[in-house]
């Protein structure tokens, strides 16, 4: 079966809308909102708190890793599901492959927790 291009149209047709919708929102809300500024409400406020200082505070490297790792790890589980799906198709070979897959990750994780990358200070 050979799609054409008139095929496409309600999909950009919809993409149009969702677009226009999002665009005329904000801009109506411009327009239709009210607008009061003053020094008391145009001063930064999270949450309760009064703003002192410098916000430019330097995080730790280890939030970063710990960060970058939980990512890494977690993406590495996506990888499980296909597997565990197709696990009788793909018989003694996918089982020693995802066996592999798994000694590696393990590699990987016991050399993060010698070197105590998840250990805080």
């Amino acid at each position: 079966m050979q799609s054409t291009q008139s095929d496409y149209i309600p999909i950009l047709m919809q993409a149009g809308l969702a677009i226009g919708f999002v665009v005329l929102t904000i801009i109506g809300s411009n327009f239709l909102g009210p607008v009061r500024h003053s020094r008391n409400k145009d001063k930064n406020f999270e949450c309760g708190i009064e703003s002192i200082g410098n916000a430019r505070i330097p995080f730790s490297v280890k939030y970063f890793v710990v960060a970058i790792l939980f990512v890494l790890f977690d993406v590495e589980v996506i990888f499980l599901y296909p597997w565990a799906i197709n696990f009788k198709a793909l018989g003694l070979a996918g089982m020693l492959k995802m066996v592999v897959f798994m000694l590696l990750l393990l590699v990987g994780f016991f050399y993060i927790i010698k070197k105590k990358a998840l250990e805080w200070e």
